[in-house]
C-alpha cells in the first residue's frame, strides 16, 4: 500500500476531515489531498506530525506487508468527535504515549 493510501486510511479511522487535518497541519486542505492520493510526496517533518496525530509510528506509513498495515491502522489510536481545536493537544498525548511505549520496549530489549 502506498503512503498516500495509507494517509488516507489513518485519516479514516480516526473521523477526521482533511480540513481538520490541514488545519493541525497548517497546509491548505488541497495539499493534504495531493499527499493523500501521492500526486506530491509528503515531506518527511508532515509525516512526523501525522504520525504523532494518529497514533502511529513513522515506519508505519512505510509498511510493506498487508496484514501488518491493515493491524496498524486497526490498532492506531482513535479517537471519536474530537474538536479541531483538540488536535494539537491530542498530538502531543498521543506522541508522549508512543515514546513511553518505545521506552518500555527498550527497556525490556536491554534489560536482559
Amino acid at each position: 500500500m502506498d503512503i498516500g493510501t495509507l494517509l488516507k486510511a489513518y485519516r479514516d479511522k480516526n473521523n477526521l476531515s482533511q480540513e481538520a487535518v490541514a488545519g493541525y497541519l497548517g497546509i491548505q486542505r488541497e495539499l493534504l489531498s495531493y499527499y493523500e492520493t501521492n500526486r506530491r510526496e509528503t515531506p518527511l517533518n508532515i509525516l512526523e506530525r501525522l504520525s504523532d496525530l494518529y497514533g502511529a509510528q513513522l515506519n508505519d506509513f512505510f509498511e510493506d506487508d498487508q496484514v501488518q498495515v491493515q493491524a496498524n491502522i486497526a490498532f492506531a489510536f482513535r479517537a471519536d468527535s474530537i474538536a479541531d481545536a483538540d488536535l494539537t493537544a491530542l498530538a502531543e498525548f498521543r506522541k508522549a504515549v508512543k515514546n513511553y511505549f518505545k521506552i518500555c520496549e527498550l527497556e525490556q530489549k536491554y534489560a536482559s
